[in-house]
């Protein structure tokens, strides 16, 4: 019955009551009408279906101007309605109506100017796992202060799970019984730890994202089984390719190797570049313990300095890691790159091999970039040269068929040996590092348009077309700062895009605007049907080269192992990988999520907690993003932190949106996005992820005085 119901309503645009509904599909008896009512019921819980207030029905999907979705609250105030291959909705904190964190909700889109926005017109789940927060004591008994302070709900701990917790200790909760929409009863399922102890902090923002640490007794039952060196009988069918200079490139605390790099000069005067990857998929089984909790993780999580691993550290540090001077079983992409960059032929078949070195991207960029060789490295000197030479002609390639590269910063928190944060620095990016990059794509690539050109069912990494009107938001965000670009809109390609990134290249506002303009584009994601990836300038990309930390990689393995090593192409193997995919992709792209937003709010809370060491001095900052409630400045070290609109003296301020700037009513006095300010830091709070500052006048000769 349902689907002859949508069948029937897929090219109905006007909302029907259910004796028409019932006519048009022919209905006769008082029992199938029953039946019809029922199922509309059903399609109109599930969301299929609208039901309006006169009772007539519509398919949900008919309704452009109503959307349902996930719900993120951002720390300035606003939300955001999440869309799978659609741009977000932006929300304003008026019009969330009650709806909270992650709540699932139906969205009533509405021009607002130029721009499109969303309210909040029902929650339709409420999304109350992974709940992370403090016991704190009240009268009646304990209670959680809940870390997502978005989740604007109060919870009471169940008297028989709290014998053995104390005020302070954080812990994980699953809720019992609701009282009211802002009112709830849990029970405490997991003891984190005391907020004082070490680690305890980033474990919080890990469990409240789902990443745990355990991996339970039943993965824990089949560790045993799994060797601590290559079994030689594991050899067989292998391509032996011990007696080559494969070595692997990473950073100084990296303990999962899963690449190792070789090349050679061919007679023709090609290079032949060797990717050989940590073949995980040999120990990391379907249809067992260790093969579920890979799945159910997606990816390894690097949050501050800690590594919550997508497989055991047996397997993720010992015998999948490509480590110096041990066999290691490997699949491996061979490819022939001429001096174009152009892959004139290639090989990817299943390899073992012995890693001659561990590097480390500090001394080979003193090879390559300061030749500057330490005794250890003098072997590879020379190979190291010819990769580097090989690197730039791959990345010119890729920069003129239309690869952009934003050029985007990262934070690097540095802790104490009691986990504290005491130093936040920018990432150094430079040759060594760009590199490997540029080695792994070009093998991802290989391997992509290999399956691609098969027609196999596969899981490709996608990366869609920005939407226009993005695009057009972000060009008049520009023109308002006073700044012409050439460019057709209209014609939006990657070159286009490199064009833009190029005129903009010479403004100080450039590393913001070349954020905004990432964010206008579309997520990467995973897909069974390839589209491409935009930013790459590919068409036909995966991920094959990080099998220890990425679901998808280990399933592109297990799938070159199918296709290519036992040959089983037959229609139900075929078939069934169609259908087994698309729930592969789906989650690995939901999983990565969760381990960035982790990331990101574990950065966040570092970053405060870096700032509490820091009140009361001055830094020079950048202006980032201006809202109705003040303005947020980015310092040299990636630290943001707020000047509420109520800290600036001596005028009365409001937000200009079409300046894009915070104005003083009666002296005009401008804050503008892009400017350069100097900033005391007046505030920061770990609990919350958040820095305070204000604005500090500077003199002619650039000294700070009073502000008045």
């Amino acid at each position: 019955m349902k689907d002859k119901i949508v069948n029937l309503m897929n090219d109905v645009h006007e909302a029907k009551d259910l004796i028409e509904i019932n006519d048009l599909l022919g209905l006769k008896s008082s029992e199938e009408l029953k039946e019809l009512q029922d199922t509309l019921t059903e399609l109109s819980d599930e969301y299929v279906m609208y039901v309006t207030k006169k009772n007539k029905y519509i398919l949900l999907k008919n309704c452009p101007n109503l959307k349902v979705g996930k719900l993120v609250v951002n720390k300035k105030g606003f939300g955001f309605l999440l869309q799978e291959r659609e741009e977000d909705i932006y929300i304003e904190k008026s019009n969330l109506n009650d709806a909270i964190q992650d709540d699932q909700v139906l969205v009533e889109t509405f021009k607002n100017g130029n721009k499109v926005e969303g309210r909040v017109l029902k929650i339709i789940k409420r999304d109350l796992d992974n709940l992370v927060g403090e016991i704190i004591v009240k009268d009646d008994g304990f209670y959680l202060d809940l870390d997502d302070d978005k989740k604007n709900i109060e919870i009471k701990i169940t008297e028989e799970t709290s014998s053995d917790i104390v005020e302070g200790h954080k812990v994980v909760a699953k809720i019992r019984t609701r009282i009211n929409n802002h009112k709830y009863v849990a029970d405490v399922i997991k003891v984190i730890g005391h907020k004082n102890d070490p680690g305890v902090d980033i474990l919080s923002i890990a469990y409240a994202h789902g990443i745990y640490e355990d991996f339970g007794p039943e993965v824990e039952a089949e560790l045993p089984d799994i060797p601590n060196e290559v079994d030689p009988k594991d050899l067989a069918n292998r391509r032996d390719l011990t007696n080559q200079m494969i070595f692997t490139i990473d950073g100084d605390d990296t303990k999962d190797i899963d690449d190792a790099i070789a090349l050679n000069i061919l007679e023709n005067g090609n290079y032949e570049l060797g990717v050989h990857i940590a073949d995980v998929s040999h120990y990391v089984k379907e249809n067992t313990a260790l093969g579920d909790a890979a799945y159910e993780r997606g990816t390894s999580s690097y949050l501050a300095d800690t590594v919550i691993p997508m497989i055991p550290h047996k397997l993720s540090n010992g015998i999948c890691s490509l480590n110096e001077g041990v066999i290691r079983l490997t699949m491996s992409c061979v490819m022939e790159i001429d001096h174009k960059g152009k892959i004139v032929n290639y090989d990817i078949f299943p390899s073992y091999i012995k890693s001659a070195k561990k590097m480390t991207y500090k001394k080979v960029n003193d090879i390559i970039m300061r030749n500057i060789i330490a005794p250890d490295y003098e072997p590879f000197a020379d190979t190291l040269v010819k990769m580097n030479e090989l690197a730039h002609i791959l990345r010119k390639e890729k920069i003129q068929r239309g690869y952009i590269d934003f050029e985007l910063d990262e934070a690097k928190i540095v802790q104490d040996e009691n986990g504290v944060a005491i130093d936040v620095i920018k990432r150094l990016r430079e040759d060594g590092e760009k590199l490997i990059e540029d080695f792994m794509i070009a093998a991802n690539e290989t391997v992509a348009n290999h399956i691609y050109n098969m027609d196999l069912p596969f899981v490709y990494r996608i990366h869609g077309n920005p939407k226009p009107d993005k695009v057009d938001d972000f060009m008049n965000m520009v023109k308002i700062l006073g700044y012409k670009i050439d460019a057709r809109v209209g014609d939006l390609s990657t070159k286009t895009m490199q064009s833009i990134l190029a005129q903009l290249k010479d403004k100080p506002e450039y590393p913001i605007l070349s954020s905004l303009l990432l964010r206008s584009m579309m997520k990467a994601e995973y897909s069974t049907d390839n589209i491409g990836h935009f930013a790459l300038a590919s068409k036909a990309y995966c991920h094959f080269t990080s099998p220890i930390r990425r679901f998808p990689d280990l399933t592109v393995h297990r799938l070159l192992k199918k296709y290519l090593v036992e040959h089983d192409l037959s229609m139900p193997t075929i078939e069934n990988l169609e259908s087994q995919l698309v729930q592969v992709a789906q989650h690995s792209s939901e999983r990565e999520v969760a381990a960035v937003d982790a990331e990101r709010d574990v950065d966040d809370m570092k970053m405060a907690e870096y700032m509490e060491q820091h009140i009361g001095e001055e830094y020079d900052g950048t202006i980032d993003t201006i809202t109705d409630f003040g303005f947020f400045v980015e310092l040299e070290n990636l630290v943001e932190g707020l000047v509420h609109v109520q800290s600036l003296k001596g005028d009365y301020f409001t937000y200009v949106p079409e300046l894009l700037a915070m104005v003083g009513k009666s002296t005009k006095k401008t804050y503008r996005l892009g400017d350069k300010v100097r900033v005391k830091c007046v505030g920061a709070n770990k609990a919350t992820s958040m820095v305070d500052f204000e604005i500090v006048k500077v003199d002619k000769n650039g000294n700070s005085k009073q502000e008045s």
